[in-house]
């Protein structure tokens, strides 16, 4: 029977570190952005971070994956890559850290981001500091808490039949497609933002709108709701500057897409061509 020393799953979260971190803790250090790693772009041990010289500006304690004791660093702005370590964004690092090391690293990053953002209060500019029960910032005079930032976002695959509904941001590289995403307004539900994203940016009204999976993905500091939608009425038009295209397209006459399976996007299509009898790996 789980326990709370013996969770059911890898990554434990926490605020607070531990007294003795252990002999090998893994470190998250960042230059804005990019974090730093070795040649081969895997996470460097702390005595290699160590021997290179680097000093954090600070740091953050994430919790423990698989017990092993997990800290993010801000390194300084001017930091230089040394001795067979560079910096990468997180990008970059798709498929070379691995699922859960990557998992971490994106949370990691959120969390540099929001303590380095948040040293001041915003309303009367008090130092802040840290809570002792958990993850947040408060200003000691206004005493209002000021927690890491995160932006729900939703992204639908619309289908019409054997047809799904792709669109190309004027941001993708040339000739990709995807399925359509946006943000979360204040006071309406992820399915509220299905329906008005999807005609906003193409005119058509959708039903039937069902979950489908969710994703971290801090680009900057986003979660992924992931849903299905059929169409119900409406013929594409877009606007031209944030959708640039938009079509339907037939399971067996798709085009180029994001290739992998990194992100909920791909997930998305590839569940679309699995259930019209496509393999997206061939």
């Amino acid at each position: 029977m789980s326990t709370i020393t013996d969770p059911p799953y890898s990554f434990v979260p926490h605020h607070k570190s531990p007294e003795d971190p252990g002999e090998d803790p893994m470190v998250f250090a960042f230059r804005g952005r990019d974090m730093l790693v070795m040649d081969d772009l895997t996470l460097p041990p702390i005595t290699q971070i160590d021997e290179h010289g680097f000093e954090a500006v600070r740091r953050q304690y994430l919790g423990a994956l698989n017990g092993r004791h997990c800290y993010s660093a801000e390194l300084p702005a001017d930091a230089k890559e040394s001795g067979g370590l560079r910096f990468a964004n997180l990008h970059m690092l798709f498929g070379s850290l691995g699922d859960e090391i990557h998992a971490v690293a994106g949370r990691a990053v959120q969390i540099v981001e929001w303590d380095r953002t948040h040293q001041f209060c915003g309303g009367c500019a008090e130092p802040t500091v840290l809570s002792e029960m958990d993850r947040s910032r408060a200003c000691p005079s206004c005493k209002i808490p000021m927690y890491p930032r995160l932006s729900p976002a939703m992204i639908v695959s619309v289908e019409r039949g054997d047809e799904i509904l792709l669109a190309r941001s004027p941001h993708f590289p040339a000739g990709i497609m995807s399925v359509l995403a946006g943000f979360v307004e204040p006071g309406e539900s992820a399915e509220e933002a299905v329906k008005r994203e999807v005609f906003e940016e193409t005119a058509i009204t959708v039903k039937n709108v069902s979950y489908f999976s969710s994703q971290a993905w801090p680009f900057p500091n986003s979660l992924m709701l992931g849903f299905r939608a059929d169409y119900e009425s409406g013929d594409i038009q877009i606007d031209g500057e944030e959708i640039v295209a938009a079509e339907w397209f037939k399971a067996d006459e798709m085009p180029s897409f994001f290739p992998g399976r990194v992100s909920i996007s791909q997930w998305l299509i590839h569940d679309f061509l699995k259930r019209n009898g496509i393999d997206p790996s061939s």
